[in-house]
């Protein structure tokens, strides 16, 4: 079974359709999603992370049934979103840490060594008691990477993680990303994120409309982008 299996996705909140016979079957260990705002990429990542359930298809992330079995889930796939503050919830950095360990059924001896371990990894020890509201957007997003990689997941997905960084940041989270030996699937509007992966996947509006190799795709995706941005109608772009 291929690490990441995701068949023939459709998924309409409230009837609205977002995602249309999406398929993602692989195990390249760099995988690129591409799309302009709007295109449905964060709605794919959502349903690859099992956050939420597809209306029809399948899919599986090392085996689990990730919108099923939530506690399998925990073990083979972490999301990270553009904006920390949406998915931070404790506090304190050990007590967010803590937390996914905690749902996935660790003792509590092992989620604290499993908390000092990855704030050890990082040099961030001193971090364990601080409290996350005074922390930098840059500075929170590293917590939440932290969290994810407590729980040594399979395939780690990242929306957008960029957005927002000083450039110093987003330097040093590139080094920690390109340094991971899980498989990275990076939700991205900018192709350049992107052109050194192993397969990209490219989303017009909720439906594949290329994937594959990278230099074949982002070709095509770019040309389009240029395509559209040379336009005078305002309402070709995404809103």
């Amino acid at each position: 079974m291929p690490l990441i299996d995701a068949q023939n996705i459709t998924y309409a909140p409230n009837g609205v359709p977002v995602l249309s016979d999406v398929t993602l079957v692989s195990d390249a260990r760099r995988i690129g999603v591409v799309g302009r705002n709007g295109s449905g990429k964060t709605s794919f990542a959502r349903v690859l992370a099992g956050l939420v359930a597809a209306d029809s298809g399948q899919v599986r992330i090392a085996g689990a049934r990730v919108a099923k079995d939530r506690k399998a889930a925990l073990g083979a796939v972490g999301i990270l979103f553009q904006n920390p503050d949406h998915q931070i919830i404790f506090p304190t950095v050990e007590e967010e840490i803590a937390f996914g360990l905690a749902q996935m059924g660790h003792a509590p001896a092992e989620v604290a060594q499993r908390v000092q371990a990855i704030l050890g990894q990082f040099n961030k020890g001193h971090w364990a008691r601080a409290a996350i509201h005074q922390l930098s957007q840059g500075q929170r997003q590293l917590v939440c990477l932290m969290s994810i990689l407590a729980m040594r997941p399979q395939v780690i997905l990242l929306d957008e993680p960029f957005a927002g960084l000083d450039i110093p940041t987003a330097m040093h989270l590139s080094r920690v990303l390109e340094g991971l030996e899980a498989t990275l699937v990076h939700i991205t509007h900018d192709p350049g994120m992107v052109r050194g992966y192993d397969h990209v996947l490219w989303l017009e509006g909720g439906a594949v409309m290329q994937q594959g190799r990278p230099q074949d795709v982002l070709q095509a995706f770019e040309a389009r982008m240029v395509e559209l941005g040379a336009a005078d109608d305002l309402s070709d772009l995404a809103g």
